[in-house]
């Protein structure tokens, strides 16, 4: 009976150890939780960067005051009438 006691003893803190310290453990999922957080924060993070993206996409393909205004930062453009003053900082 003594023998009894301990195998069965033996398989429970064998199955409790998996439960425990293993794959899938209780500190093993509240880890994955942790990710699960992080990871929601950047998809977050990405997805208002996207429909900022297509947002300026869309209002590339029909707009046209989002195309003069890139063209006259990046290209200087100026249209008829307007006066273009350009400041040069000299160090």
């Amino acid at each position: 009976m003594k023998w009894v006691t301990f195998v069965l003893t033996f398989a429970l803190l064998c199955c409790q150890y998996s439960l425990w310290f293993g794959k899938g453990s209780v500190g093993h999922t509240e880890e994955l939780q942790e990710q699960l957080v992080r990871q929601e924060e950047k998809n977050q993070t990405l997805t208002l960067r996207n429909n900022f993206l297509n947002a300026e996409v869309e209002d590339l393909a029909h707009g046209q005051e989002a195309i003069a205004e890139i063209a006259r930062v990046e290209l200087g453009y100026v249209q008829d009438g307007e006066v273009y003053y350009r400041i040069i900082d000299r160090r």
